[in-house]
């Protein structure tokens, strides 16, 4: 293992369980990845069941035990890999590379932020909040999906102390009908930002983006691309950025200034 904590790290599933429609939360005990890995980070997670698949599936985190030494990984069923993984029993065993790519950062002087998760995007934006909350940064939060069936994490944003949870979904049955960013521009007109965190669809960052740009607020965004090794080695998810050069999700992100992006 390298001095950063990255390696292959052997874990054992501790429970893997429905979270919300197409989705699952499942807790990974694996005491030196809890220990190592930060918000914002990921795991490629190898899973068995076919020995003809040979890529890992990689995964952003919600929560990491130190103490407990477990992490929380909430995933929507998606493919082959995440049903081989949703099929995984408590006690069965594999290994996951982590951690792996850059965190979520603290803003100097921040003092109120705002987090935005669409989707399973929610999965780092609740590992987000979760940092904010243990710095004192006080932070609202807008949380999308497609149903309120597919919702999950407000629960969880209100009791890390959120000010506003503000729940969109695309119809309406929950929350207000219509996109994350119409609740967001309603936040940013009535609240003083310093930073804005956002995961989700790229269309939907790419908005909030747009948004922060407009008023001056600083966005944090994490990029989801096919990141088949997970360390910079395959380049395969490269991200384009506004000067013309490309980085790599998985090294140089997954967050970005939103600034440094070409949307």
């Amino acid at each position: 293992m390298s001095a950063s904590g990255l390696g292959v790290h052997e874990f054992e599933v501790v429970s893997n369980e429905p979270a919300a429609d197409g989705l699952m939360r499942i807790v990974l005990s694996a005491p030196e990845l809890a220990s190592a890995i930060k918000p914002g980070q990921f795991v490629n997670v190898s899973v068995p069941g076919d020995a003809s698949q040979i890529l890992r599936v990689p995964l952003s985190f919600s929560c990491a035990d130190a103490a407990a030494g477990t992490v929380e990984i909430v995933y929507a069923v998606v493919g082959d890999g995440t049903r081989r993984l949703a099929a995984m029993a408590a006690r069965e065993t594999s290994t996951a590379v982590g951690p792996c790519g850059n965190p979520w950062p603290l803003v100097d002087g921040a003092r109120r932020a705002c987090v935005v998760a669409g989707g399973v995007g929610i999965t780092p934006i609740v590992a987000c909040a979760r940092m904010l909350a243990g710095a004192g940064v006080a932070f609202d939060a807008v949380v999308g999906a497609q149903t309120a069936g597919r919702l999950w994490g407000t629960d969880v944003l209100e009791g890390l102390g959120a000010g506003v949870v503000s729940v969109t979904t695309d119809d309406g049955t929950a929350g207000r009908a219509g996109f994350t960013t119409d609740a967001l521009a309603d936040l940013l007109a009535a609240n003083n930002y310093d930073v804005v965190y956002t995961c989700g669809p790229e269309v939907m960052m790419a908005g909030v983006a747009r948004l922060c740009h407009e008023v001056g607020v600083a966005c944090m965004v994490s990029m989801e691309r096919m990141m088949c090794c997970g360390f910079g080695a395959c380049g395969t998810c490269n991200v384009a950025m506004v000067d013309g050069t490309y980085k790599s999700c998985c090294k140089d992100g997954p967050v970005f200034d939103a600034e440094e992006v070409a949307w």
